[in-house]
């Protein structure tokens, strides 16, 4: 059995995530505000703790998933969060919280002499149960030596930076890529449709053609055309990702055209079809306004 590490968020991706870790033979104090997800940890093998800062104090190293950046702010840094453990002295952070909380929160844990460790993680549901997730870790390069073997439990690891927030940087590329995908693809497919082109045709030359991406690859064959909406991310979790990247690009001062477009079809996602619904559903905000449907 190898060394014992805490896991706090046991969601669609932390399940999994926390899952792969008890395959490598990992010991595992869980903690999650859904009673029911810590049980089905704890029947795998993990033991359950009563909070983050009773995670904290039973080993050295805790591991986030979590969904909001205020939700990982309050996590790290409550009265009963990671800082007030008594043992921890690495916060690995696999959410999407932006690089500016990333360092807010990096400072705070740094005056009780705890690191973070900046590590976004890209992939869906589906590339967490297979193990097959980008890490994007950001820490000095001793740290990365040292967390590389398990992080490469959850998935394929790069060493993106060194200081927090460059990992944050990565993701918020990356998912920028994934949202505008997802949202031309789906003006593209409904024009299409429209027009009177079969959609299984249409995927077949685009996937064959310079057009393919991620949506048409996977979206829009494994969870649109089917109709079952179900790639395990929410419409709220990406327009807060997008919004994100647009905080940051404009801090920056790089121009965000196309970024804001996505930004706008996303708000019109969380409004028409709500934010808790799958990402997928973006594309009815078009099917709705053209009249046809993609199946």
């Amino acid at each position: 059995m190898k060394d014992s590490i805490g896991f706090i968020g046991l969601g669609n991706m932390g399940e999994h995530m926390a899952c792969r870790l008890l395959n490598a033979d990992y010991k595992l104090r869980v903690f999650d505000i859904r009673e029911e997800a810590i049980a089905t940890l704890v029947n795998r093998g993990a033991i359950a703790a009563t909070s983050p800062a009773a995670v904290a104090s039973e080993v050295k190293t805790v591991i986030l998933s979590l969904p909001t950046p205020e939700i990982v702010k309050e996590v790290a840094l409550g009265s009963k969060g990671v800082i007030a453990g008594t043992k921890v002295k690495t916060l690995v952070d696999l959410s999407t919280i932006g690089p500016q909380t990333a360092q807010e929160i990096s400072i705070g844990l740094a005056a009780e002499g705890i690191d973070l460790v900046d590590s976004p993680v890209s992939g869906g549901v589906a590339g967490a149960q297979s193990g097959t997730l980008a890490v994007m870790v950001s820490c000095p390069d001793q740290q990365f030596s040292e967390l590389r073997k398990m992080l490469s439990s959850i998935g394929n690891v790069f060493h993106v930076g060194t200081a927090p927030g460059h990992g944050q940087i990565m993701k918020l590329a990356n998912n920028l890529l994934s949202a505008a995908a997802l949202a031309i693809s789906s003006e593209a497919m409904v024009m299409g449709v429209k027009a009177g082109l079969n959609p299984h045709i249409m995927l077949e030359v685009i996937n064959a053609g310079s057009g393919r991406n991620t949506a048409t690859h996977d979206k829009f064959p494994n969870a649109i055309l089917p109709r079952s909406f179900d790639r395990g991310f929410a419409n709220g979790l990406m327009h807060k990702d997008v919004e994100l990247y647009l905080k940051e690009a404009e801090a920056l001062e790089v121009p965000t055209e196309v970024a804001c477009a996505v930004e706008q079809l996303w708000q019109t996602a969380c409004s028409e079809i709500g934010p808790e619904a799958d990402f997928t559903t973006i594309v009815q905000c078009v099917e709705i306004r053209a009249g046809v449907e993609v199946k």
